[in-house]
């Protein structure tokens, strides 16, 4: 499989999936984001994914260290208004 199509297969199964950060993996870095819900808005070509967290950023990170979450929970966990980057986000209001 060339790097463009696993790009493309990882594009394609990670893009707007909610995700959270899997425990099993112990990455110490990733610890801040434990219980936490995000989105993966893309993935790069590093083949990253790219999750929002809602809280202004986006982070890259291997799929190996994310662990997807039922879209039903994922939506009553992951609230996109919160989010510095929203025209008038309602954490200043």
């Amino acid at each position: 499989m060339t790097n463009e199509e696993r790009y493309e297969q990882l594009k394609r199964e990670w893009t707007d999936q909610y995700v959270e950060i899997d425990p099993t993996k112990n990455r110490p870095e990733l610890k801040r984001f434990e219980g936490r819900v995000g989105r993966v808005v893309t993935v790069n070509w590093n083949m990253r994914c790219l999750v929002d967290f809602a809280d202004g950023a986006w982070y890259d990170i291997l799929p190996d260290y994310l662990r997807k979450v039922p879209p039903e929970e994922g939506k009553k966990k992951y609230d996109p208004t919160v989010n510095s980057a929203q025209p008038i986000p309602a954490k200043q209001s």
